[in-house]
């Protein structure tokens, strides 16, 4: 995940979760163990776009669907893969054998929500792809249900019993091109009121 990403996961954690209404650059910066400077490169197309309000030493989140759906679509999850594979298990099996990881996308709204929109094929996780490859070895099928996504302190650091935060799940999932993928961000959305 690029740095940049990380303010902006951080920004909707600290309003959605932590019902954050004022939030200073500083704190960020800090939070995402990444300079002043970046995190106002962060914020400049947010100001511009009116997604925030900027005051003298703080800002506030105007519109936190708007910002969520400008991070989803800068996002790309393709960049972030550092391991496939297929496992002829089930999908809840999978998820039962991973060594520790973080979830995300359908497995990180399952374990978040407790219930799913759709049947899933694909277990998408932050992890150490060394571990992944014990577990789950290379495999000749043209198919990939295993996807690993490389692994970041920020991530491991902002997860929750190994459940990626929810911003990051929205942004992975609407980065997805199945069919499922869109009944969970519709659903995604209903959960969170956006």
């Amino acid at each position: 995940m690029k740095r940049v990403e990380r303010v902006y996961c951080e920004i909707l954690q600290k309003i959605l979760q932590d019902n954050m209404k004022t939030l200073t650059q500083k704190q960020l910066a800090i939070d995402c163990d990444v300079s002043i400077g970046l995190v106002n490169y962060a914020l400049k197309p947010l100001n511009q776009m009116g997604i925030i309000e900027k005051k003298q030493r703080s800002f506030l989140l105007l519109n936190p669907k708007k910002l969520l759906i400008y991070w989803a679509s800068i996002r790309n999850l393709t960049n972030n893969i550092v391991y496939t594979t297929f496992s002829p298990e089930p999908t809840q099996k999978i998820e039962q054998m991973m060594p520790p990881c973080v979830f995300t996308a359908y497995s990180g709204y399952k374990h978040t929500f407790d219930v799913v929109p759709a049947d899933y094929r694909e277990v998408y996780i932050y992890a150490d792809p060394a571990q992944i490859k014990e577990r789950f070895p290379p495999s000749t099928s043209p198919l990939h249900n295993i996807f690993v996504l490389e692994n970041d302190l920020y991530v491991v650091k902002r997860s929750n019993r190994g459940i990626a935060p929810s911003p990051l799940i929205y942004a992975d999932l609407w980065n997805l091109n199945t069919w499922y993928a869109n009944e969970f961000i519709q659903d995604f959305e209903k959960k969170l009121g956006l």
